[in-house]
């Protein structure tokens, strides 16, 4: 006890040691498996919580000593706890609208699709939009769907619905019109109108042409926007998230900060706006700061190129399968260089959008000229995505101090069609883990919801075995990239909470940090790989609270 308080008074931190040696917990649970994510302290029994705050960590002998008449006491009954999960690429307002739109994802063929839709559409008022869907005509063996698929079920509803990658959607004939896109409309840089061979649009239109019809869809009522969000942080607590980076705007921070002054959060969210509007987020942290430890802003959000499934990823060698397309780039260089290199000088937190080789290059070239023209700071670059890496540039990451912020459910998704895309040599460093680790990069992982679903277990699952959705690679999809149960866990956590510049506050448990964790049903490092995505979420705890219970 002596020395206990002698450290204590010379400002000296034990991880397994309680804050204050007086005070009782509010929360505890005990007789678990806990994986703190201290290095120096990885494994515990119990956890006691204290408000809103992580009061001590340690044997269960230690935390029953801090049990008082009001603390509610948890049996962890063995079962696993870890800190909370840290989602670091969700678009979260959009996927709580999706919650409740027309659900495409699974649709096997295009009869199932066009079923789906036009009973979606007949509970629905005329001129009502059907928005979201999240397609994959991979499921059907690659045909874009087309407008006439749906033109005679819809009549009275504009249908917009996107794949699930969000970098091409199908308009029907009235979403169209609405748009006023025709055959004569132009086409868009950084964008795509596929058209038939008379020129009139298809309905499938890419990226930057996307705009054509997402400018006249209109604006949701406020109290929607506030519904959405309550289904989305609904959903995620029952997925064990606590926090999620939010790649959105500002549409959607002002729904973040509604209820944040109506206090109903309870999930943490690290707000991006678009990287073109750098100034105006300068100005806006310049006059109120940077939010608070559940509403945070300060990042940006930019894109160099789509995605690999719309064929819009930026390669520098054609697509296997399209020998005369090497993808499209959203964005100019001259623009992300004078944007990334205005929002650097001004403090702020660039990530970037770059999936094929070719963007991921152009991204690290930029990053690397902008540290150098503005001066050494802790400026933790990221590249959301980072799928497709050239060899050559695996090493550049660390070298760069550049986060790669991937989504590890996209590589068994992917995996079941992307060698016929980009062939068997490039697919040697798609989505790779281990070797972006090796080489001593911070790897922080997230789902890129409604993408993809917002389901750590799942994307840790994804990283430790690579098997496919379809399970035809039991010993997983390039499985040299496979990396272990506790780094995909910390790219979840407490590199999850550096890429927010949050590490001081979440992503591992111990005294001091926020109480946000999470209990599974059993140990994900104890169990065989492929039985990890059976684990189920049994509690979420966010600030001390619980916000779901299985």
């Amino acid at each position: 006890m002596t020395f206990i308080l002698l450290a204590l008074a010379a400002g000296c931190a034990y991880s397994n040691e309680p804050a204050t040696l007086d005070e009782p917990a509010t929360l505890i649970v005990r007789a678990a498996r806990v994986w703190t994510g201290q290095s120096d302290l990885p494994w515990a029994d119990a956890v006691a919580v204290s408000g809103d705050r992580i009061l001590a960590v340690g044997s269960n002998d230690e935390i029953d000593a801090l049990t008082g008449d009001g603390t509610r006491v948890i049996d962890g009954g063995g079962r696993f706890v870890t800190p909370g999960f840290i989602d670091t690429h969700v678009h979260f307002i959009s996927g709580g609208f999706n919650l409740s739109s027309v659900q495409l994802r699974d649709a096997p063929t295009p009869q199932v699709f066009i079923d789906r839709i036009a009973e979606f559409a007949r509970n629905l008022e005329p001129g009502v939009w059907i928005l979201g869907g999240d397609w994959d005509h991979e499921q059907w063996g690659g045909e874009l769907p087309r407008r006439d698929w749906i033109d005679s079920v819809t009549t009275d509803n504009p249908v917009w619905v996107n794949r699930l990658d969000g970098h091409m959607a199908l308009a029907n004939t009235a979403a169209l019109t609405a748009a006023g896109v025709t055959k004569d409309t132009e086409e868009v840089d950084g964008g795509t109108i596929e058209r038939h061979e008379d020129g009139e649009p298809a309905g499938i239109l890419k990226d930057n042409a996307m705009y054509l019809v997402d400018r006249v869809i209109p604006d949701a009522p406020d109290a929607l926007k506030d519904r959405a969000l309550d289904s989305a942080m609904e959903y995620v607590a029952a997925q064990g998230v606590t926090s999620v980076h939010d790649m959105g705007s500002w549409g959607n921070l002002e729904v973040f900060e509604r209820a944040r002054a109506e206090d109903r959060l309870k999930t943490r969210i690290y707000a991006a706006v678009p990287l073109w509007d750098w100034q105006t987020l300068e100005a806006r942290v310049d006059s109120t700061g940077r939010g608070d430890e559940w509403v945070r802003i300060g990042g940006l959000k930019g894109f160099v190129d789509g995605s690999l499934g719309s064929h819009t990823a930026a390669f520098m060698e054609p697509f296997t399968d399209a020998p005369d397309d090497r993808g499209l780039f959203i964005s100019t260089k001259e623009e992300l260089y004078a944007w990334t290199s205005g929002a650097d000088r001004a403090g702020l937190h660039v990530m970037v959008h770059a999936i094929g080789d070719w963007a991921i290059r152009i991204q690290l070239d930029m990053f690397e000229r902008i540290a150098e023209e503005n001066g050494p700071r802790d400026r933790r670059f990221r590249i959301e995505h980072a799928q497709h890496i050239d060899p050559a540039d695996i090493a550049r990451f660390a070298a760069l101090d550049v986060i790669p912020s991937m989504q590890p459910y996209h590589a068994i998704d992917d995996g079941r069609w992307a060698v016929r895309v980009i062939g068997p040599e490039r697919i040697k460093t798609t989505y790779a883990f281990r070797s972006l680790l090796d080489s001593g990069a911070r790897l922080a992982l997230g789902s890129d919801w409604s993408v993809a679903p917002a389901t750590p277990v799942e994307g840790i699952y994804a990283a430790v075995t690579r098997r496919t959705l379809d399970d035809l690679n039991p010993d997983g999809w390039v499985p040299e990239q496979k990396i272990t149960v506790e780094e995909a866990l910390r790219g979840y956590t407490l590199d999850a909470a550096y890429a927010s510049y949050e590490e001081d506050i979440k992503g591992s448990l111990e005294p001091g940090k926020l109480a946000d964790f999470v209990i599974l049903d059993r140990d994900l490092t104890a169990i065989p790989p492929e039985e990890i995505r059976d684990a189920n979420v049994d509690l979420t705890v966010v600030g001390g609270k619980i916000v779901y219970e299985r």
